[in-house]
């Protein structure tokens, strides 16, 4: 049995990966700051805001840690207070460096894999995704740092995903025209779904000869104009 730690592991993505680890035997240490819901032997999960947390709770070998906390928060440059910068930053880059900082020991105790998120913002330059592509392009620049800092003992790697039928894009997907808007933007007519980006990030973690990678999983928009 190996063993994950997976920060957000209450919904979403985080929560699917959870759910796959699970499923196929692995025991998972989750984080988040509230309860998930989830009961099964192999699940430890405590309460905390990754900004604030002390480390406490993580097994003495970790074979894989997840960072999967995100935000989605779009608007015009010129409407961005500071606060919002910072809080984006927070969330995304800021609480990854700070759990891996705590990890890190156990990680190379059993030769482990990370996997954070990016954005496919990062590389496409999308209009009112300034925030979040800047926090997100920092944690491009983290994977690739850490990639090679840390190897041959740990792997680091990303998933890049485009928009993704999750609570955090209610929003955006919120009726029925909105959500064939978002679908029609990408070449393959639909946004992405969280098993998908699961098994995505999953592969990254299992492959042994894969590190320093923000693989995009988008649905064609990083590479595609149909």
């Amino acid at each position: 049995m190996k063993t994950y730690f997976v920060v957000g592991h209450r919904s979403g993505i985080g929560r699917a990966l959870t759910e796959l680890l699970l499923n196929r035997g692995d025991a998972v240490v989750g984080l988040s700051r509230s309860e998930s819901g989830l009961v099964h032997p192999n699940l430890t999960e405590f309460q905390a805001d990754i900004l604030n947390w002390d480390g406490s709770g993580l097994p003495e070998a970790l074979d894989g840690f997840i960072y999967a906390p995100g935000s989605i928060n779009l608007k015009p440059f010129k409407g961005y207070k500071p606060e919002e910068f910072r809080s984006d930053f927070e969330i995304n880059a800021l609480g990854a460096a700070l759990a891996l900082q705590k990890a890190e020991k156990a990680l190379r105790a059993a030769q482990g894999a990370a996997l954070l998120f990016s954005t496919v913002a990062v590389g496409q330059g999308m209009s009112y995704h300034a925030s979040i592509a800047m926090a997100k392009g920092a944690v491009e620049g983290l994977v690739r740092s850490l990639a090679a800092e840390w190897a041959p003992a740990v792997r680091v790697n990303a998933v890049a995903p485009s928009l993704t039928d999750t609570p955090l894009a209610s929003k955006l997907l919120g009726n029925e025209a909105r959500a064939a808007a978002a679908a029609e933007r990408h070449p393959l007519k639909r946004v992405g779904q969280v098993g998908e980006l699961a098994h995505a990030g999953l592969a990254l973690i299992d492959n042994p000869w894969i590190s320093g990678q923000v693989l995009g999983v988008d649905g064609g928009m990083s590479s595609l104009r149909p």
